[in-house]
């Protein structure tokens, strides 16, 4: 079982402090192989992203890669709204938080994977482009 808790911490430790959030990892990992209950693996997302974010927001910091005026107001707006959703998620059931979070994920993978085909046919364009004013020239 720690195991599973170590590998959890490694690979949200990893997608967290590249900026993208850890919870898409350490949350189903928690719940599929440790069996914990959704809301408590919400919990304990929470509580391990805190100082996780915390080294990763210094490192950033100190490579001149944060948007001060833009992330304050997302913080503020993420602050309010979040005390909504934490109390919004105590009334739902677990298996509804669970379905909820699956299609929160499914959502994910398709908008990336959107913007993944977006990418490489705005490169297929830029290649085209490119090979295009070669040849002309």
């Amino acid at each position: 079982m720690i195991f599973w808790e170590i590998i959890a911490g490694i690979l949200g430790g990893i997608i967290g402090g590249m900026g993208m959030g850890g919870g898409t990892l350490t949350i189903p990992i928690l719940t599929i192989f440790l069996k914990y209950e959704q809301l408590t693996a919400q919990g304990i997302n929470l509580i391990a992203f805190l100082p996780m974010s915390i080294i990763a927001l210094v490192i950033h910091i100190k490579n001149h890669l944060v948007a001060f005026k833009q992330a304050w107001l997302l913080a503020l707006v993420g602050c309010i709204f979040s005390l909504g959703g934490a109390l919004l998620a105590n009334h739902i059931s677990n298996s509804l938080l669970k379905k909820l979070f699956a299609i929160f994920l499914i959502g994910l993978a398709i908008w990336q994977i959107v913007e993944m085909i977006k990418a490489k046919k705005e490169k297929s364009k830029e290649t085209e482009n490119q090979k295009e004013n070669i040849n002309s020239n």
